[in-house]
């Protein structure tokens, strides 16, 4: 496939995964008080921008955050960094999904893409993962109670559809309809504490942490990036919007006694190359 087709698919991919195609209505944020709706008009700037939580797209990550996805992956293949690809938090799938077409437009076949996620939503307990380091920001403070539902009824309408298409099946389901489900595509079900630290991967190129909360974030750090290889790639999405979210990596790495350089992807998202 030449350079050329390889952009052009990959452009369609991402025009089609965050849904520039059909224009989806965004749903409202559960502290947006400026409507009583619950669907608000498809805005093309915060698409992009990954200002809007989609109704029907297929990620909320926008257009600067794939196209990083897609430099780093291009960088650790050209580069010959051993290792697959993760994300921890996958929502519907897209980000899994494109990181799939990525490796799929170049002909790779000897990487996996780990999809890790517990497919139910956020942990709501110590024993599923969420201590009191969790849900203490001020954006996830009324969360906690996601799980049963005990959250402030206010918010009960917006969480829920945000909430539709984020099965196991659904996922695993969204994949093949793009054409991407295939043996090189690895599921791992279930609460991070629980089946990262024994998932069978050996070594990783690109690493990365959408798990919002304190615990998710630390737990992932804990198990994947000692795996992660050097010239490899770490992204952490929440970094620049949840607190607890930027101390878990700092946490992390006082414990390793380094500090990654990290680069500002967008105003929420950071990315780091780990150094040999």
């Amino acid at each position: 496939m030449s350079d050329a087709v390889i952009s052009l698919y990959l452009d369609l991919l991402k025009r089609c995964l965050i849904n520039l195609i059909y224009e989806d209505p965004a749903i409202r944020y559960p502290w947006d008080d400026s409507s009583e709706r619950v669907f608000l008009p498809f805005d093309r700037d915060k698409r992009l921008a990954a200002s809007d939580w989609p109704s029907q797209a297929h990620t909320m990550i926008g257009m600067r955050r794939l196209d990083n996805i897609q430099v780093l992956i291009s960088d650790v293949l050209d580069n010959g960094t051993p290792g697959d690809l993760i994300e921890t938090g996958v929502w519907r799938g897209g980000s899994t999904i494109f990181m799939r077409g990525v490796l799929k437009a170049y002909g790779v076949t000897d990487r996996s893409v780990w999809v890790a996620d517990s497919f139910e939503g956020f942990p709501s307990t110590e024993e599923q993962g969420a201590s009191q380091r969790s849900f203490t920001s001020p954006e996830l403070v009324n969360l906690r109670g996601y799980q049963t539902r005990e959250y402030a009824p206010e918010f009960r309408a917006s969480l829920d559809q945000l909430a539709e298409g984020t099965s196991l099946e659904d996922v695993r389901n969204r994949f093949d309809r793009y054409g991407l489900l295939d043996e090189q595509v690895k599921f791992l079900q279930g609460w991070f504490r629980d089946t990262l630290p024994s998932a069978p991967i050996e070594r990783l190129a690109v690493l990365r942490l959408d798990g919002d909360l304190y615990d998710s974030t630390y737990d992932a750090l804990d198990a994947l990036y000692p795996r992660l290889c050097a010239g490899g790639y770490a992204i952490v999405d929440d970094y620049g919007i949840f607190a607890e979210c930027r101390q878990a990596v700092h946490d992390y790495f006082d414990t390793t006694g380094t500090q990654p350089d990290l680069q500002r992807i967008d105003d929420e998202a950071v990315f780091w190359q780990k150094r040999g």
